[in-house]
Protein backbone atom coordinates (compact mmCIF):
# COMPACT_ATOMS: atom_id res chain seq x y z
CA UNK A 1 0.00 0.00 0.00
CA UNK A 2 1.43 3.22 -0.87
CA UNK A 3 1.54 6.36 0.59
CA UNK A 4 -1.77 7.59 -1.37
CA UNK A 5 -3.57 4.94 -0.35
CA UNK A 6 -2.35 4.88 3.20
CA UNK A 7 -3.81 8.38 3.61
CA UNK A 8 -6.68 7.95 2.00
CA UNK A 9 -7.77 5.31 4.48
CA UNK A 10 -7.08 7.15 7.22
CA UNK A 11 -9.00 9.91 6.37
CA UNK A 12 -11.66 7.56 5.62
CA UNK A 13 -11.75 6.21 8.88
CA UNK A 14 -11.26 9.50 10.62
CA UNK A 15 -14.77 11.18 8.52
CA UNK A 16 -16.60 7.84 9.32
CA UNK A 17 -16.21 8.79 12.82
CA UNK A 18 -16.50 12.38 12.47
CA UNK A 19 -19.09 12.91 9.87
CA UNK A 20 -18.30 16.38 9.00
CA UNK A 21 -21.53 16.46 6.97
CA UNK A 22 -23.72 15.98 9.80
CA UNK A 23 -22.26 19.26 11.81
CA UNK A 24 -25.45 21.12 11.61
CA UNK A 25 -28.30 21.85 13.47
CA UNK A 26 -31.16 19.56 11.66
CA UNK A 27 -28.91 16.48 12.03
CA UNK A 28 -27.56 17.05 15.69
CA UNK A 29 -30.55 18.22 17.14
CA UNK A 30 -33.92 18.85 15.04
CA UNK A 31 -33.79 15.13 13.79
CA UNK A 32 -31.65 13.37 16.50
CA UNK A 33 -33.73 10.34 17.91
CA UNK A 34 -32.98 8.46 21.15
CA UNK A 35 -33.75 4.96 21.37
CA UNK A 36 -36.68 3.90 24.12
CA UNK A 37 -36.08 0.29 25.54
CA UNK A 38 -35.37 -1.47 29.14
CA UNK A 39 -31.95 0.39 29.19
CA UNK A 40 -32.86 3.84 28.04
CA UNK A 41 -32.68 4.98 32.00
CA UNK A 42 -28.73 4.72 31.25
CA UNK A 43 -28.94 7.59 28.32
CA UNK A 44 -29.30 9.68 31.59
CA UNK A 45 -25.98 8.96 33.34
CA UNK A 46 -23.73 11.09 31.08
CA UNK A 47 -25.63 13.89 31.67
CA UNK A 48 -25.64 13.88 35.66
CA UNK A 49 -22.14 13.18 35.06
CA UNK A 50 -22.10 16.73 33.44
CA UNK A 51 -24.33 18.09 35.65
CA UNK A 52 -21.79 17.26 38.53
CA UNK A 53 -19.48 18.67 36.66
CA UNK A 54 -21.00 22.25 36.10
CA UNK A 55 -21.83 22.40 39.81
CA UNK A 56 -17.99 21.40 40.30
CA UNK A 57 -16.84 24.45 38.08
CA UNK A 58 -19.56 27.11 39.59
CA UNK A 59 -18.76 26.29 43.27
CA UNK A 60 -15.03 25.52 42.88
CA UNK A 61 -14.84 29.41 41.33
CA UNK A 62 -16.44 30.55 44.67
CA UNK A 63 -14.44 28.95 46.71
CA UNK A 64 -11.34 30.13 45.07
CA UNK A 65 -12.25 33.68 46.15
CA UNK A 66 -10.82 32.68 49.65
CA UNK A 67 -9.21 29.82 49.46
CA UNK A 68 -4.91 30.86 50.13
CA UNK A 69 -2.82 27.72 48.35
CA UNK A 70 -0.18 28.00 51.02
CA UNK A 71 0.72 25.52 53.77
CA UNK A 72 0.61 28.35 55.88
CA UNK A 73 -3.26 29.37 54.96
CA UNK A 74 -4.69 26.54 53.16
CA UNK A 75 -6.21 25.14 56.38
CA UNK A 76 -7.30 28.29 58.05
CA UNK A 77 -8.72 29.68 54.86
CA UNK A 78 -10.85 26.72 54.19
CA UNK A 79 -12.09 26.75 57.52
CA UNK A 80 -12.37 30.53 57.31
CA UNK A 81 -14.81 29.75 53.99
CA UNK A 82 -16.55 27.19 56.33
CA UNK A 83 -17.23 28.93 59.46
CA UNK A 84 -17.39 32.72 58.71
CA UNK A 85 -17.81 33.04 55.06
CA UNK A 86 -21.64 34.01 53.96
CA UNK A 87 -22.88 30.62 52.28
CA UNK A 88 -19.52 29.57 52.67
CA UNK A 89 -20.30 25.83 54.68
CA UNK A 90 -22.94 25.19 51.97
CA UNK A 91 -21.23 26.28 48.96
CA UNK A 92 -17.97 24.12 50.04
CA UNK A 93 -20.45 21.18 50.81
CA UNK A 94 -21.53 21.11 47.23
CA UNK A 95 -18.48 21.13 46.06
CA UNK A 96 -17.64 17.98 48.13
CA UNK A 97 -20.65 16.05 47.56
CA UNK A 98 -20.78 17.41 43.89
CA UNK A 99 -17.69 15.62 43.36
CA UNK A 100 -18.20 12.20 44.86
CA UNK A 101 -21.63 12.39 42.48
CA UNK A 102 -19.96 13.21 39.76
CA UNK A 103 -17.13 10.44 40.16
CA UNK A 104 -20.29 7.53 41.15
CA UNK A 105 -21.74 8.64 37.78
CA UNK A 106 -18.96 8.90 35.70
CA UNK A 107 -18.30 4.90 36.79
CA UNK A 108 -21.81 4.02 36.49
CA UNK A 109 -21.87 5.82 33.01
CA UNK A 110 -18.75 3.87 31.48
CA UNK A 111 -20.16 0.68 33.29
CA UNK A 112 -23.36 1.37 31.50
CA UNK A 113 -22.06 2.41 28.11
CA UNK A 114 -19.98 -0.77 28.13
CA UNK A 115 -23.15 -2.96 28.73
CA UNK A 116 -24.90 -1.32 26.11
CA UNK A 117 -21.34 -1.83 23.70
CA UNK A 118 -21.82 1.90 23.29
CA UNK A 119 -18.33 1.52 21.84
CA UNK A 120 -19.10 -0.54 18.72
CA UNK A 121 -18.14 1.06 15.00
CA UNK A 122 -18.08 4.30 14.56
CA UNK A 123 -18.64 5.23 18.20
CA UNK A 124 -14.67 4.46 18.89
CA UNK A 125 -13.89 7.97 19.79
CA UNK A 126 -17.09 8.67 22.00
CA UNK A 127 -15.81 5.92 24.49
CA UNK A 128 -12.25 6.55 23.99
CA UNK A 129 -12.85 10.24 25.15
CA UNK A 130 -15.03 8.66 27.78
CA UNK A 131 -12.57 6.50 29.22
CA UNK A 132 -10.32 9.52 29.10
CA UNK A 133 -12.85 11.31 31.00
CA UNK A 134 -12.59 8.71 33.70
CA UNK A 135 -9.28 9.49 34.47
CA UNK A 136 -9.20 12.83 34.36
CA UNK A 137 -11.88 13.09 36.82
CA UNK A 138 -9.77 10.48 39.64
CA UNK A 139 -7.35 13.55 38.76
CA UNK A 140 -9.58 15.89 40.32
CA UNK A 141 -10.59 13.57 42.97
CA UNK A 142 -6.54 13.08 44.05
CA UNK A 143 -5.91 16.55 43.38
CA UNK A 144 -8.32 18.13 45.38
CA UNK A 145 -8.04 16.10 48.55
CA UNK A 146 -5.02 17.59 48.89
CA UNK A 147 -5.68 21.14 48.94
CA UNK A 148 -7.46 21.75 52.71
CA UNK A 149 -4.20 20.27 53.82
CA UNK A 150 -4.97 18.87 57.04
CA UNK A 151 -3.60 15.55 58.28
CA UNK A 152 -5.67 12.92 56.53
CA UNK A 153 -5.25 14.51 53.18
CA UNK A 154 -1.00 15.52 53.44
CA UNK A 155 -0.63 11.44 54.38
CA UNK A 156 -3.07 9.72 52.23
CA UNK A 157 -0.84 12.30 49.16
CA UNK A 158 2.28 10.98 50.95
CA UNK A 159 1.27 7.45 50.35
CA UNK A 160 0.43 7.92 46.82
CA UNK A 161 3.19 9.59 46.19
CA UNK A 162 4.88 6.81 47.54
CA UNK A 163 3.10 4.29 45.49
CA UNK A 164 4.16 5.75 42.17
CA UNK A 165 7.83 5.66 43.33
CA UNK A 166 7.43 1.99 44.21
CA UNK A 167 6.44 1.12 40.04
CA UNK A 168 10.48 1.99 39.79
CA UNK A 169 11.46 -1.62 41.61
CA UNK A 170 9.57 -3.17 38.53
CA UNK A 171 11.36 -1.98 35.26
CA UNK A 172 14.56 -2.62 33.65
CA UNK A 173 17.43 -0.78 33.78
CA UNK A 174 17.05 3.52 33.60
CA UNK A 175 13.89 3.18 33.52
CA UNK A 176 13.45 2.00 37.34
CA UNK A 177 14.66 5.43 37.54
CA UNK A 178 11.19 7.30 35.69
CA UNK A 179 8.85 6.93 38.48
CA UNK A 180 10.89 8.38 41.10
CA UNK A 181 11.30 11.08 38.45
CA UNK A 182 7.62 11.61 37.55
CA UNK A 183 7.61 11.49 41.92
CA UNK A 184 9.28 14.23 42.15
CA UNK A 185 8.13 16.34 39.18
CA UNK A 186 5.23 16.25 40.93
CA UNK A 187 5.77 16.47 44.54
CA UNK A 188 7.79 19.31 43.84
CA UNK A 189 10.57 18.44 46.74
CA UNK A 190 11.81 15.46 48.72
CA UNK A 191 8.59 15.51 50.70
CA UNK A 192 5.20 16.51 50.51
CA UNK A 193 4.97 20.41 51.12
CA UNK A 194 4.67 23.81 49.65
CA UNK A 195 5.76 22.74 46.59
CA UNK A 196 3.51 19.83 46.19
CA UNK A 197 0.29 22.05 47.15
CA UNK A 198 1.26 24.53 44.49
CA UNK A 199 1.30 22.29 41.80
CA UNK A 200 -1.86 19.97 42.95
CA UNK A 201 -3.54 23.68 43.21
CA UNK A 202 -2.25 24.51 39.23
CA UNK A 203 -2.98 20.95 37.97
CA UNK A 204 -6.66 20.83 39.80
CA UNK A 205 -7.99 24.23 39.00
CA UNK A 206 -6.05 24.95 35.45
CA UNK A 207 -4.58 21.98 33.98
CA UNK A 208 -7.35 19.19 34.48
CA UNK A 209 -10.26 21.48 33.61
CA UNK A 210 -8.11 22.51 30.28
CA UNK A 211 -7.87 18.73 29.40
CA UNK A 212 -11.48 17.80 30.77
CA UNK A 213 -12.82 20.84 28.75
CA UNK A 214 -11.08 20.01 25.50
CA UNK A 215 -11.74 15.96 26.04
CA UNK A 216 -15.68 16.84 27.12
CA UNK A 217 -15.89 18.90 23.82
CA UNK A 218 -14.94 16.06 21.26
CA UNK A 219 -17.21 13.19 23.67
CA UNK A 220 -20.43 15.46 23.33
CA UNK A 221 -19.55 15.81 19.88
CA UNK A 222 -19.16 12.22 18.95
CA UNK A 223 -21.96 11.45 20.54
CA UNK A 224 -23.92 14.35 18.62
CA UNK A 225 -22.26 13.69 15.92
CA UNK A 226 -23.50 9.79 15.67
CA UNK A 227 -26.73 9.64 18.14
CA UNK A 228 -27.32 6.89 21.09
CA UNK A 229 -26.20 3.58 20.69
CA UNK A 230 -29.01 1.49 20.31
CA UNK A 231 -27.91 -0.15 23.77
CA UNK A 232 -29.63 -3.86 22.95
CA UNK A 233 -29.25 -6.53 20.68
CA UNK A 234 -32.58 -6.39 18.85
CA UNK A 235 -33.49 -3.11 17.10
CA UNK A 236 -35.63 -0.46 19.08
CA UNK A 237 -39.36 -0.56 19.01
CA UNK A 238 -39.68 2.82 19.83
CA UNK A 239 -37.95 6.40 19.71
CA UNK A 240 -38.46 10.10 21.15
CA UNK A 241 -37.28 13.08 19.34
CA UNK A 242 -34.19 14.40 20.98
CA UNK A 243 -35.53 18.24 21.15
CA UNK A 244 -37.73 18.59 23.02
CA UNK A 245 -38.84 15.82 24.65
CA UNK A 246 -35.24 13.91 25.78
CA UNK A 247 -33.56 17.53 26.69
CA UNK A 248 -36.51 18.32 28.95
CA UNK A 249 -36.73 14.72 31.15
CA UNK A 250 -32.82 15.61 30.99
CA UNK A 251 -33.05 18.67 32.61
CA UNK A 252 -35.86 17.19 34.77
CA UNK A 253 -33.72 14.98 36.04
CA UNK A 254 -31.06 18.05 36.86
CA UNK A 255 -33.50 19.68 38.42
CA UNK A 256 -33.84 16.96 41.02
CA UNK A 257 -30.41 16.09 41.60
CA UNK A 258 -29.58 19.58 42.24
CA UNK A 259 -32.85 20.13 44.91
CA UNK A 260 -31.18 16.50 46.21
CA UNK A 261 -27.23 17.83 46.61
CA UNK A 262 -28.68 21.07 48.17
CA UNK A 263 -30.18 19.81 50.73
CA UNK A 264 -27.81 16.71 51.81
CA UNK A 265 -25.41 19.65 51.52
CA UNK A 266 -27.23 22.40 53.74
CA UNK A 267 -27.81 19.62 56.10
CA UNK A 268 -25.06 17.50 55.87
CA UNK A 269 -21.44 18.27 56.74
CA UNK A 270 -19.47 15.96 54.00
CA UNK A 271 -16.86 15.33 57.08
CA UNK A 272 -19.94 14.54 59.25
CA UNK A 273 -19.38 10.68 57.79
CA UNK A 274 -16.40 10.08 58.99
CA UNK A 275 -15.68 8.26 62.13
CA UNK A 276 -11.98 9.69 63.12
CA UNK A 277 -11.03 13.63 64.11
CA UNK A 278 -8.32 13.79 61.00
CA UNK A 279 -9.19 17.23 60.27
CA UNK A 280 -6.83 19.33 62.47
CA UNK A 281 -4.40 21.16 60.38
CA UNK A 282 -1.29 19.03 59.04
CA UNK A 283 1.10 19.14 61.66
CA UNK A 284 4.92 18.08 59.82
CA UNK A 285 6.45 16.93 63.35
CA UNK A 286 3.21 14.52 64.35
CA UNK A 287 3.14 10.98 63.51
CA UNK A 288 0.78 9.47 60.44
CA UNK A 289 -2.65 9.17 62.28
CA UNK A 290 -4.34 5.91 62.25
CA UNK A 291 -7.60 5.24 60.19
CA UNK A 292 -5.40 6.88 56.47
CA UNK A 293 -7.51 6.05 53.18
CA UNK A 294 -8.30 7.79 50.63
CA UNK A 295 -11.44 9.01 49.30
CA UNK A 296 -14.40 6.08 48.66
CA UNK A 297 -13.72 6.20 45.08
CA UNK A 298 -10.32 4.47 45.43
CA UNK A 299 -11.11 1.79 47.95
CA UNK A 300 -11.83 -0.48 44.93
CA UNK A 301 -8.00 -0.48 44.44
CA UNK A 302 -6.77 0.63 47.81
CA UNK A 303 -7.77 -2.27 49.86
CA UNK A 304 -6.72 -5.30 47.21
CA UNK A 305 -3.35 -2.84 47.22
CA UNK A 306 -3.13 -3.55 51.03
CA UNK A 307 -4.10 -7.31 50.69
CA UNK A 308 -2.08 -8.46 47.62
CA UNK A 309 1.38 -7.61 46.51
CA UNK A 310 1.87 -4.16 44.55
CA UNK A 311 3.22 -5.76 41.31
CA UNK A 312 -0.37 -7.67 41.72
CA UNK A 313 -2.10 -4.68 41.38
CA UNK A 314 0.16 -2.74 39.34
CA UNK A 315 -0.03 -5.28 36.80
CA UNK A 316 -4.07 -5.87 37.26
CA UNK A 317 -4.65 -1.81 36.79
CA UNK A 318 -2.71 -1.42 33.65
CA UNK A 319 -4.42 -4.62 32.07
CA UNK A 320 -7.82 -2.88 33.27
CA UNK A 321 -6.55 0.31 31.53
CA UNK A 322 -5.25 -1.57 28.37
CA UNK A 323 -9.20 -3.63 28.42
CA UNK A 324 -10.75 -0.38 28.57
CA UNK A 325 -8.92 1.86 25.85
CA UNK A 326 -9.18 -1.39 23.70
CA UNK A 327 -12.42 -2.37 24.38
CA UNK A 328 -13.96 -1.25 20.79
CA UNK A 329 -11.68 -3.41 19.46
CA UNK A 330 -11.24 -6.41 21.79
CA UNK A 331 -15.15 -6.98 21.54
CA UNK A 332 -16.23 -6.33 18.26
CA UNK A 333 -17.81 -9.58 18.30
CA UNK A 334 -19.25 -9.69 21.95
CA UNK A 335 -22.90 -9.86 22.29
CA UNK A 336 -24.55 -6.95 24.79
CA UNK A 337 -25.73 -9.99 26.87
CA UNK A 338 -21.79 -11.15 27.72
CA UNK A 339 -21.20 -7.17 28.23
CA UNK A 340 -23.85 -6.77 30.62
CA UNK A 341 -22.42 -9.83 32.97
CA UNK A 342 -18.89 -8.58 32.55
CA UNK A 343 -20.44 -4.72 33.76
CA UNK A 344 -22.38 -6.64 36.55
CA UNK A 345 -19.22 -8.00 37.37
CA UNK A 346 -17.47 -5.18 37.78
CA UNK A 347 -20.02 -3.02 39.58
CA UNK A 348 -20.19 -5.69 42.14
CA UNK A 349 -16.40 -5.71 42.46
CA UNK A 350 -16.48 -2.39 43.29
CA UNK A 351 -19.59 -2.19 45.57
CA UNK A 352 -18.43 -4.93 47.69
CA UNK A 353 -14.84 -2.74 47.95
CA UNK A 354 -16.05 0.21 48.93
CA UNK A 355 -18.60 -0.94 51.51
CA UNK A 356 -16.86 -4.00 52.90
CA UNK A 357 -13.84 -3.72 51.74
CA UNK A 358 -12.34 -2.87 55.41
CA UNK A 359 -14.41 -5.48 56.72
CA UNK A 360 -12.61 -7.79 53.70
CA UNK A 361 -9.24 -5.99 54.87
CA UNK A 362 -9.28 -6.72 58.22
CA UNK A 363 -10.96 -10.29 57.96
CA UNK A 364 -7.63 -11.17 55.15
CA UNK A 365 -5.28 -9.41 58.08
CA UNK A 366 -6.34 -11.96 61.00
CA UNK A 367 -6.36 -14.82 59.25
CA UNK A 368 -2.87 -14.20 57.55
Amino acid sequence: MNFRNLFQSALDYVSERIPVEKMNFEAMVAKKEVPLHRLSWAYYMGGLALFFLLVQVVTGLMLLFYYQPTVSDAHASVEYITEHVAGGALIRNMHAWASSAMIFCVIAHLLTAFAMKAFDKPREITWITGVLLLLITFGFGFTGYLLPWHQIAVNATKIGMQSIEQIGQYLPGQMALWPKMVKEIVQGEASVGQATLSRFYAIHVILLPLSVAGVLGLHLLAIQLHGMSRGIDEAPRRHEKFFPFFVIKDLTVWSVAFLCLFVIALCLPFESLYSYPLFEPFNPKGSTPDGIKPEWYFYFVYYPLEILPFWVILLGSNLVLAILFLAPWLFKGTSRKTLRLLAIAAALYMIVMTVFGEHIYHLFKGTH
